[in-house]
């Protein structure tokens, strides 16, 4: 469910009539309703109720925005970060530092120190070599970082090539049968305190399934960890839950996710940590674009919107569907291609779409773009970095400002011997 709904003829965020944003701001624009986000996180936290023991850290990934964060902080989330910089944005807008884990293959040393520093509550460790590094740093600081160990269980999630994370040939976590070992050297570091295990298949997830079969493996190894005298109290599940792009999919909910989750694990002793990133902002907000001209095609017309790949990345990385909707509905539809005006072949959003009639100067809104949207954006052709704006009600605010050309460029130099 989500709060962007057509009321007098007109679609609006809230009690917002999206038109207006779009005049006062300039399209393209995200626009999030603060309503959605929040009833979402309500709901995934409702939907693992049944569990005794439990830690949801936001996936800051799928969407950093400050004011989403801030919101997030509110509703009691803690957040899953893969950067210093998204470890920043986190403790800025709010979460505790014992409420952050940070995750990622490619942790450097320098983004170690600062969250060791930090005094962030969990590190995910990728590789033994990553927890032999932080054990050296831990100890020249005087601290003892919390640890889990990712561990790759050589499940296939069902999902995007690449999206998926959890089968042998991905980049992330160690070896399920060399886990055992590499835990049990791990435990023996100083300055690092091994407390349990870490999972992550993939991400838009629809099936549960493989997320099933990964979670029983886990709790397999779990069992052979506590019975070598290892201590394990805590086991971080992951996120990935999928979320509706198309009005006829028909995806597991976050209760069926804990229904589940609770069958499995529901008797493990200890405490589930969950990653939830597109579950919780994807339906939230949307990306409002206004038709520039649409162009004569061969078999079908072009609509030709300012909105582009380098604002909405996805449908040009993962042949990812958005729905697209007029903001102002005539009733009437048509078949069109969707594309933005970038210089690229790629930048198309749709192909032989069935649509409402838009024409030259119209707002339209690609649906279920508050999850790996402005995040993604680029400046690619010069282009503007996309504003952020957040609604409330009656009342919105612009949460992240447009990036003009103009900006990047003088953060550019040329040097002198080119003169």
């Amino acid at each position: 469910m989500d709060h962007f709904a057509i009321t007098d003829g007109a679609m609006n965020a809230e009690q917002v009539p999206l038109a207006e944003i779009a005049r006062e701001v300039g399209t393209p624009v995200y626009v999030y309703s603060r309503a959605t986000l929040s009833r979402h996180a309500r709901v995934f936290r409702e939907a693992l109720s049944a569990l005794p023991s439990i830690h949801i850290a936001f996936a800051v990934k799928s969407n950093p925005n400050l004011a989403v964060l801030r919101l997030l902080a509110k509703e009691g989330y803690g957040a899953d970060v893969v950067s210093e910089g998204e470890m920043n944005r986190a403790l800025a807008a709010g979460m505790k530092a014992g409420d952050v884990v940070f995750s990622g293959v490619g942790k450097t040393r320098a983004e170690l120190i600062a969250a060791v520093r930090a005094g962030i509550g969990q590190f995910n460790l990728e590789s033994e070599e990553e927890g032999v590094e932080l054990s050296e740093i831990a100890a020249e600081l005087g601290a003892r970082a919390t640890c889990t160990l990712r561990v790759n269980p050589d499940v296939d999630a069902r999902t995007h090539a690449k999206i998926s994370t959890g089968k042998a040939e991905n980049k992330f976590g160690v070896a399920y049968d060399r886990a055992a070992g590499i835990y049990e050297r791990l435990s023996a570091l100083p300055g690092l305190e091994m407390r349990g295990l870490a999972v992550h298949i993939g991400s838009q997830i629809s099936d549960l399934e493989p997320s099933r079969q990964a979670f029983i493996k886990m709790g397999a190894l779990m069992e052979t960890l506590r019975s070598q005298g290892l201590t394990v109290t805590h086991m971080d599940l992951g996120g990935g839950l999928g979320v509706p792009y198309k009005a006829t999919d028909d995806l597991p909910t976050p209760a069926d996710y804990g229904r589940m989750v609770a069958e499995v694990a529901g008797d493990w002793g200890v405490t589930l940590m969950f990653e939830p990133g597109r579950v919780i902002t994807g339906n939230s907000g949307v990306l409002v674009t206004e038709v520039v001209r649409v162009k004569q095609g061969t078999t079908n017309p072009w609509i030709v919107v300012d909105a582009a790949m380098n604002d909405l990345a996805r449908p040009a990385m993962y042949d990812a569907w958005h729905d697209f909707a007029a903001v102002h509905p005539s009733g009437e539809t048509m078949t069109a291609n969707i594309v933005g005006p970038i210089c690229e072949s790629s930048d198309t959003f749709a192909m032989a779409r069935e649509i409402d009639v838009v024409k030259a100067g119209d707002l339209g809104v690609f649906r279920t773009a508050g999850a790996y949207g402005a995040t993604m954006a680029n400046t690619y052709n010069s282009r503007a970095l996309v504003p952020e704006v957040m609604v409330d009600g009656d009342k919105w605010a612009l949460v992240a400002n447009r990036i003009e050309p103009a900006t990047i460029l003088a953060a550019e130099q040329v040097p002198a011997w080119l003169d």
